[in-house]
């Protein structure tokens, strides 16, 4: 098969040089350049003429999506470099158009590259233009939809009220009428009931342990089993709570199905 030439864009420094050593063990692969945002992406889009855009979505300023509906006509064959999960990934797995989900295992990312190949040498640009734009309203959609999920608690600290985002609590622990946020090394009182919150919290992100207890999932380092078969969680900053006795057959039965859920 003939060579491909790619260009890599993501604002990760990183990123770049992890796809850079990746790419170099593939065949036929020649990376013609790298951008750092979609403005210096677009460019050398427009000069280079790449035959493939390995493009991350998420980047400070542009979007990858903003860079997709600048270039339109001239869109090469794209593979997105995504950060959502993998059930968010597999609805869109029908599509011809390919992605790798950050962090990139060297095997996926090849595999991408043989379907881009496939797709460069088919020269079938036209159908991926009108598969990419129904792609793109599609993850844009998803993308909403995850934001959406996103909840702001604002709270009392000394003189001040801080804004916390949902995304970057650990977990929630009742204490009488309150509840007291842990995020990070600081926790913070806030004027609600776990019943109440429990409602409002995204169960994909949070899910509760103890009756006094709600913990974001992929906070959850491992479960230790303890006496009387039961079961602690260990978290991310390191805290341990015991999964309540209501709750631990709920848990148990997500481990037995083998599910992705932290």
């Amino acid at each position: 098969m003939s060579e491909i030439s790619i260009l890599i864009v993501d604002d990760e420094p990183l990123a770049r040089r992890r796809l850079t050593r990746q790419l170099a063990r593939i065949d036929n692969v020649r990376i013609i350049g790298e951008a750092g945002n979609a403005a210096e992406a677009y460019d050398l889009v427009m000069t280079l003429g790449p035959d493939v855009l390995l493009l991350d979505i998420q980047m400070p300023g542009e979007s990858g999506f903003d860079l997709l509906d600048r270039l339109n006509a001239a869109m090469p064959v794209v593979i997105f470099a995504t950060a959502f999960d993998h059930h968010a990934i597999r609805a869109f797995d029908a599509s011809a158009v390919d992605y790798v989900t950050k962090p990139i295992e060297p095997v996926r990312l090849e595999a991408a590259i043989v379907r881009a190949k496939t797709a460069v040498a088919a020269k079938a640009r036209d159908e991926k233009v009108a598969e990419l734009h129904e792609t793109v309203a599609a993850l844009r959609h998803a993308l909403r939809a995850h934001e959406n999920r996103t909840i702001e608690f604002w709270v009392k600290s000394k003189e001040d009220y801080l804004r916390i985002l949902s995304d970057q609590i650990i977990r929630f622990q009742a204490e009488r009428d309150y509840v007291r946020i842990h995020s990070g090394d600081e926790s913070y009182l806030h004027h609600e009931s776990l019943a109440s919150l429990e409602q409002r919290l995204d169960p994909m992100q949070f899910i509760r342990i103890h009756r006094g207890a709600i913990v974001r999932r992929d906070c959850i380092k491992r479960l230790r089993q303890a006496p009387f078969a039961s079961l602690i969680a260990v978290l991310a900053d390191e805290s341990e709570i015991r999964v309540g006795r209501t709750y631990s057959s709920k848990i148990r039965a997500l481990i037995s199905q083998k599910q992705s859920w932290f």
